[in-house]
């Protein structure tokens, strides 16, 4: 059996030689693991000197609504989405084995117990390294979200269309 053996210093060197210059991430899913995830690559990439764009779409946008904040939509469908998607970074619920928050409660004490970070302060950290934020507007109107829902810190609200521009220009694109 032939074992390969990554080594860490090189492989970022490799990666630093052949520097993607833009980084595009869509969060579609409002999910704890998910949210951590893109936060992490948005941020180890920000921290590498690249061009980050997070583009938030549907249940992605609850991971930068304030939480607790209310939909004032007009019409009570869209109300009742605001009143059953809270939203708020600290509060989003695990992909699997949430049990009712019992699994999310879990895994922020695994996380604080391994000093990692939970997702608002990996969001923190993307705000302070210039990693661009989006909210799509067409998912805004069409759950009822609000501008003044979500925090503060959002570069651009906008459509598909100016993601796809960003991501046009990127280098690497994930769907998370």
């Amino acid at each position: 059996m032939i074992a390969t053996q990554i080594e860490p210093t090189a492989t970022l060197a490799q990666l630093q030689e052949s520097k993607p210059d833009r980084v595009t991430i869509v969060l579609l899913s409002g999910d704890l693991d998910k949210a951590m995830a893109a936060f992490i690559i948005a941020t180890g990439a920000a921290a590498m000197g690249m061009h980050v764009t997070m583009f938030f779409t549907f249940w992605g946008l609850n991971t930068i609504r304030r939480r607790g904040a209310t939909s004032s939509a007009k019409d009570w469908l869209r109300r009742m989405f605001g009143l059953l998607n809270r939203g708020g970074a600290d509060a989003l619920p695990l992909s699997r084995f949430h049990f009712g928050g019992l699994g999310t409660k879990m895994m922020q004490t695994v996380m604080r117990q391994n000093r990692m970070p939970g997702v608002p302060e990996l969001m923190q950290t993307a705000l302070e390294l210039d990693v661009r934020f989006i909210a799509c507007t067409t998912t805004m109107g069409l759950m009822g979200i609000t501008k003044d829902t979500l925090i503060d810190g959002i570069d651009q609200f906008a459509g598909v269309t100016t993601y796809l521009a960003e991501a046009k220009q990127g280098s690497v694109n994930l769907f998370i």
